[in-house]
């Protein structure tokens, strides 16, 4: 079992252009897709679970839009908040988070505290991320420590850029799981994602249920992990 999936949660703007509706209509569809994802992966012992929910580059949507998923994202986090505590598990967020707005911001930093104390799995919300933008601020953190004299610039080495990110204690992704027939990154966990597995679906996010889930899980069970060694028993090897 991976201990990290991501999830880039794609599609929900075709689900709803599909069945003639519109766009933000897509997205309330597909919170039964996260909550159906969030319960399995926590039934099936996932420690963490990050959920690409809204870019650094989704601002540029028309506001329209953008105002209509901000309103869902704070009526979402407050109608969850229970099942969280109840099912024990913690929801953080992950990005720049101080570009959200005030209510966003109240309705997350609420089921944050209310949280904290889960035990059985960490769901990350990927809100205003982008993994470029993660880097970047973190070695502006590096180079403020550089220029006030806490560390030296010789000394800056991967475990310094790591620490440096949104989420240190996050470790990185075994799996990550793409919809909706995209087979790209999309700015997500840049840094993070350098030697996870990952599994693309046709299937649309708000059509996504425990069964895709399932199907990703087993195609991670068939793969050899390598992070660039020769196993003792790598049946790559023994099969050529």
């Amino acid at each position: 079992m991976p201990r990290h999936v991501g999830v880039i949660m794609d599609g929900n703007g075709r689900w709803a252009r599909r069945t003639g509706l519109m766009r933000l209509r897509g997205h309330e569809a597909g919170v039964e897709a996260v909550r159906d994802t969030v319960e399995a992966a926590a039934e099936w012992g996932i420690e963490h679970l990050t959920l690409y929910a809204f870019s650094v580059e989704n601002w540029q949507r028309p506001k329209l839009e953008v105002d209509g998923l901000m309103r869902f994202l704070a009526n979402f986090l407050a109608k969850e908040k229970d099942g969280l505590v109840k099912n024990r598990i913690r929801l953080q967020g992950l990005g720049r988070l101080q570009d959200l707005p005030n209510k966003v911001a109240d309705a997350l930093a609420d089921v944050e505290e209310a949280t904290k104390d889960g035990d059985r799995m960490t769901l990350r919300l990927a809100l205003s991320y982008g993994g470029r933008q993660e880097i970047l601020d973190g070695i502006q953190k590096i180079l403020t420590d550089v220029e006030s004299g806490k560390t030296k610039a010789a000394d800056v080495d991967l475990k310094s850029i790591a620490a440096s990110l949104y989420d240190p204690s996050m470790p990185d992704p075994d799996l990550i799981i793409r919809t909706a027939g995209e087979i790209r990154l999309s700015n997500f966990l840049l840094w993070q994602a350098s030697y996870s597995e990952f599994h693309f679906t046709d299937v649309l996010w708000p059509d996504f249920r425990r069964e895709q889930l399932l199907l990703a899980l087993r195609d991670y069970h068939s793969r050899v992990r390598r992070f660039g060694k020769v196993l003792d028993r790598d049946p790559a090897v023994e099969n050529n």
